[in-house]
């Protein structure tokens, strides 16, 4: 070992990049999956984080219904089911409860008392315990009710401060509450609190504690929450009301792991499918659940195929580093042999030198790799293998340099032998057959497929390949044009170029610009599928959507500041389609949506959103029904039923003709799921008259307008739509709701699995260019000897500095082109090929990827290829500098 520690030291300078080039490898090994899982943790808690509160509460519930209260406590006992429910779930789901709540109330009751006299109030309340209410609240006034009331006593209150000022109540108001069924009870509000932090998840319940219903019309009471002890609900109780329990669980992205996200999916739906006896169970957990898992799945896929380039980028480098050593050492191994060594004397020296560097850097790599931020198992055994392949990467080059001593290695004029012909036709063959069966076969949900992660790598080498075999022809003949030119740099650079025969050098070129060339293009389409997917949700600067809203809401939207344009839209689903007399057509329910079509385009406009409004939606009104635009579905049917030419549709309660005029699969403002739609040009309807189409929904144009303002404008309009009468007794419209562009398309873009997605594209882009440029440096190296020789043959005949410097632009510059305009067109069309099995929709909120021709990615390989060139004339001119032109010529000779 003492021979090879000094060998080592020897050339130092070849160790060195093999060390680091097998730390890197491994580092990436153990680095990425760590940094994956943790970026895929992360992502899962700001995911669930950002849900609604539905979204992550599972609730067990009973009826409403009287209870026995003859057998002593009711409220009390139940409140002990919380721990008993939570332990009888599955154990992933009982491991990602966060917070719990337990709540039991009464129906509602009608208050009276000379508090609410005194404003003429009307009001009902519902009767709640609370369990840790005292925890989560400041009280402002009084104490909290009594656990415990003696006969004759009336039922202690608190009431939340905002609640107790809209019904001008405070500590010591008497009330009398009596509910349907229920003997009138006697009530005391004993104390007035504040929450100590309104978000707490104890204040989501509905109807909310914290504030007062207002009436949804004349007539109409207010509805509140009193909140009361035990007692107070086993007086109820005991009076034969119907009370309600619930047990609320919330689950949060802190105690659930990704690994686990599969059984508390199952968890869920098994306790939805199997509630616990006399209980409903209530949920939306596992839907949001499973859209973060398809994308997670999806982003995995996508980093694996990123992945399997950048470390197969990796392995040719390596492969590069070893044999440009074994060249370098291409005599000594032959004197080994001269002298009376075996065959194999070379491979085993270089192997014993191989094992004091690259097992100790793939070592060190392992421990960077480490302390990485994540947590990932399982990598072991590929550690492992990167480890020893690195190490016998030496040797197996020591091996194969010893096997053909001798001869040019620069030539791709000969007749490639037999083997090279085989070898090339076998990749060719496997890239082909794994493409086919890729097609053919598809992938298994939620797994990293072997067969997708080698396609990228096969088509790559494959394009590679071929261009080597096809790129010597067009320089020849260029070769030809430029010796009747004057001047010898021209015919020097081509001739040198045609005959140049860097082939694994330019395979790991084209490997890693096809890997990052793949992230680019990739990236591109989600982004721009991101932003298709937003617009067809708000195709303007803000979309104002409501129940109802007054006609008028429009001018008001306009006149706040920021505003340009309002546009009213109307939107309906589950609605029939007649025939033109009127009679149901039999056809399944369908969504509507009344639009005015040049006050869409110029909302889009105003917003610099790209929408195609077609010109069938622009008309103005003709005789006859109006034109509309169908889903293919839709239009499918009524063709079937004879009604494309005629049909009818009722809108809020009048009745619209209709004729097909045209189909898509999607347009704005319709839900993305929806494939029955009728899209109709609201100004070329009929004149509405006094019952005419009511607008549910606005397009704001505009910008630095209040979202609030927005809100409130909304509002004010359903409020004045339902004072014109037109709201049933007792329905309460939801708030208006503002959704920006902006928000719709940031929505998309965060949180989730795009932080692993972002990582993936990043690395893999920035891996593939930067060991791409290595590769290149690598190429320069390979041949650096033989022009070396020309180089100093030539510089005794006159040539110049700067004539060496051409010469040699002349020479790279068309393997450099070929190289990376081979990999940019592989890596832009291997998501042409890949997408239908990458499941990249999940990154688009369901939306397709559609893969396009991007600019930028030419810029980006002309810049790459200026940075190549000047790289590689760096990297000669310190190599003849290392070795001066002489010692090159000599060396050449004794050779």
């Amino acid at each position: 070992m003492t021979g090879a520690a000094r060998r080592v030291r020897a050339f130092g300078g070849q160790f060195l990049l093999l060390g680091v080039l097998a730390l890197v490898a491994v580092l990436l090994v153990t680095g990425i999956p760590r940094v994956a899982d943790g970026l895929a943790q992360q992502g899962l808690r700001e995911y669930i984080a950002g849900r609604p509160v539905a979204e992550r509460d599972l609730t067990l519930s009973t009826a409403e219904e009287p209870v026995d209260g003859s057998q002593g406590p009711v409220s009390a006992a139940r409140g002990r089911d919380l721990d008993a429910f939570q332990a009888g779930m599955p154990p992933p789901v009982r491991n990602a409860v966060d917070s719990r709540w337990y709540v039991a109330e009464t129906a509602f009751g009608g208050l009276t008392g000379p508090d609410l006299a005194a404003k003429n109030l009307f009001v009902v309340s519902r009767l709640r315990a609370m369990h840790g209410i005292a925890e989560a609240a400041t009280l402002v006034e009084g104490r909290w009710p009594a656990e415990a009331t003696g006969p004759g006593r009336p039922v202690e209150v608190a009431l939340a401060a905002d609640t107790a000022q809209k019904v001008n109540l405070r500590a010591g108001s008497r009330l009398g509450w009596a509910g349907e069924g229920t003997a009138p009870l006697s009530l005391l509000v004993v104390g007035v609190f504040e929450p100590t932090r309104p978000a707490d998840g104890i204040w989501d319940t509905l109807p909310p504690v914290l504030r007062v219903t207002e009436p949804a019309g004349d007539g109409e009471p207010y509805e509140m929450v009193a909140v009361t002890g035990d007692a107070g609900l086993d007086a109820v109780a005991a009076t034969g009301g119907p009370v309600r329990f619930s047990w609320r669980y919330r689950l949060a992205g802190d105690g659930m792991d990704v690994a686990d996200l599969r059984g508390v999916i199952d968890g869920v739906r098994l306790l939805l499918r199997e509630p616990p006896a006399g209980l409903n169970v209530t949920q939306a957990v596992d839907v949001p659940l499973q859209q973060f898992l398809d994308a997670l799945s999806a982003a995995r896929t996508l980093l694996a195929v990123i992945a399997a380039g950048v470390l197969a980028t990796l392995a040719g480098l390596i492969g590069l580093a070893a044999r440009l050593a074994a060249r370098r050492r291409e005599t000594e191994f032959a004197l080994l042999v001269a002298r009376g060594g075996a065959p194999t004397s070379g491979a085993l020296r270089s192997l014993a030198e191989s094992l004091l560097v690259v097992p100790p850097a793939a070592a060190l790599g392992w421990l960077l790799g480490r302390l990485l931020p994540g947590s990932g198992g399982g990598t072991g055994w590929l550690v492992l293998a990167t480890a020893t392949l690195a190490t016998l990467a030496l040797p197996l080059a020591a091996l194969a340099v010893s096997a053909v001593p001798g001869g040019r290695r620069d030539l791709v004029s000969a007749r490639p032998g037999v083997r090279r012909l085989t070898v090339e036709l076998l990749v060719v063959a496997l890239a082909v057959l794994a493409v086919v069966l890729l097609r053919r076969r598809g992938l298994t949900p939620g797994s990293v497929d072997p067969l997708l992660t080698s396609v990228p790598v096969l088509l790559a080498v494959a394009a590679a390949v071929l261009a080597l075999r096809l790129y010597p022809w067009p320089l020849r003949l260029l070769s030809r044009v430029a010796a009747r030119l004057r001047g010898s740099v021209t015919f020097l650079g081509t001739a040198q170029a045609s005959r140049s025969a860097a082939t694994a050098p330019v395979v790991v070129v084209v490997v890693a610009i096809a890997t990052a060339a793949f992230c680019a293009v990739v990236a591109t389409g989600i982004e721009t599928g991101r932003d298709r997917t937003a617009t067809l949700a708000v195709p303007a600067s803000a979309l104002v959507d409501g129940e109802r809203l007054a006609p008028d809401t429009g001018a008001a939207l306009r006149e706040l500041p920021g505003v340009r344009r309002a546009t009213p839209i109307v939107r309906d689903t589950a609605l029939r389609i007649a025939d033109p007399r009127g009679a149901d057509a039999g056809l399944a329910a369908v969504s509507v949506l009344l639009v005015n079509g040049p006050g869409l385009a110029e909302a889009a406009r105003d917003a610099g959103l790209a929408v195609s409004v077609p010109p069938l939606l622009r008309g103005d009104p003709a005789p006859g029904p109006a034109p509309a635009l169908v889903s293919p579905a839709l239009a499918a049917d009524l063709a079937r039923k004879g009604l494309d030419s005629s049909a009818l549709v009722s809108v809020q309660g009048r009745g619209y003709p209709f004729r097909v005029a045209g189909t898509a699969e999607d347009f704005p403002l319709v839900p993305p799921a929806t494939d029955r739609f009728v899209v109709l040009p609201w100004q070329a309807l009929p004149a509405p008259g006094p019952t005419g189409p009511v607008p549910t929904a606005f397009l704001v144009a505009g910008d630095g307008f209040d979202v609030q303002a927005l809100r409130q404008a909304g509002d004010e309009g359903q409020r004045r739509y339902q004072t014109g009468g037109a709201v049933v007794a007792g329905e309460r419209p939801r708030g208006a709701e503002v959704t920006t562009w902006r928000d719709a398309r940031d929505s998309l873009g965060g949180g989730g699995a795009n932080g692993l997605l972002v990582f993936g594209f990043a690395a893999g882009a920035a891996g593939g260019a930067v060991l791409g440029l290595l590769a290149i440096a690598f190429a320069v190296l390979a041949g650096a000897r033989a022009r070396g020789q020309v180089l100093s043959r030539l510089r005794t005949l006159g040539l110049s500095r700067r004539q060496w410097r051409a010469l040699l632009l002349v020479e790279l510059t068309p393997l450099v082109a070929v190289a990376l305009l081979t990999g940019a067109v592989t890596g832009a069309l291997l998501p042409l090929l890949l997408t239908p099995a990458l499941g990249l929709a999940a990154f688009t909120g369901g939306a397709p990827v559609r893969v396009a021709f991007s600019p930028g990615l030419v810029g980006a390989v002309l810049v790459v290829g200026a940075v190549a060139l000047a790289l590689a004339v760096t990297v000669e001119t310190l190599n003849n500098r290392r070795l001066r032109l002489g010692e090159v010529l000599r060396l050449g000779e004794e050779s």
